[in-house]
This record gives structure tokens, C-alpha cells and sequence, in this order.
């Protein structure tokens, strides 16, 4: 009788054991699942924020050389009007100027 007492003790024990593994198998199972889900979300908000930023950044891009463009022009005009106000500066003193070189070229000093 004892004989067959172990042998139903070992019977437990395997069977306790299989258990035992197949728990750990099954939670191992649902971590690596849950994992894999995790990733998948991360991969998905991080898609959906360089998504934004692009969209963000392309806009800039669009805003800035739209006012380029504009800016050109812009600077343009100006230095066309202070090329314009220089030119008419000049021509109103130049012969102001000619005759002040000419009075210090001829001037002899001792």
C-alpha cells in the first residue's frame, strides 16, 4: 500500500507540475501579446505625431517661401528707391563737389 501511496504522491507532484507549466506558459503567452500590442500603439501615436509635424513643418515651408516671394519684391522697391535718392543726391552736389577739388587741387601753400 505504501508503494502505491508514493507512486500517487509522484502522480500529484507531475500533474502539480504540468500545471504549474502550462500557468507560466500562459502568462509568459499573454506578457509577449501584451508587449507586441504596447509596440503596436507606440508605432501608431508616434506615425500619427511625425504625421503632424510633417503637416506642421510643410505648412511652414509654404508660409515662408509664399513670403518670399513677396519680400523680394518688397526689398527690391527699396533698394530701387534708395539707389533712385542717391543718384539724385549726387547729381545735386556734384558740382559743388567739382569745384571744391578744383580749389584745393590749384591752391598752392607754402
Amino acid at each position: 500500500m505504501d508503494s502505491n501511496r508514493g507512486q500517487n504522491g509522484i502522480q500529484l507532484l507531475l500533474a502539480a507540475e504540468q500545471e504549474a507549466q502550462s500557468i507560466v506558459n500562459a502568462a509568459r503567452n499573454e506578457k509577449m501579446a501584451r508587449l507586441k500590442q504596447a509596440k503596436d500603439e507606440a508605432e501608431k501615436e508616434v506615425a500619427g505625431f511625425r504625421a503632424q509635424m510633417e503637416l506642421e513643418f510643410q505648412q511652414k515651408v509654404t508660409e515662408s517661401s509664399g513670403d518670399s516671394g513677396a519680400n523680394v519684391k518688397r526689398l527690391e522697391k527699396e533698394t530701387a528707391a534708395k539707389i533712385d535718392n542717391l543718384k539724385a543726391e549726387a547729381s545735386r552736389i556734384s558740382q559743388d563737389v567739382v569745384h571744391m577739388l578744383l580749389k584745393h587741387v590749384t591752391t598752392v601753400k607754402n
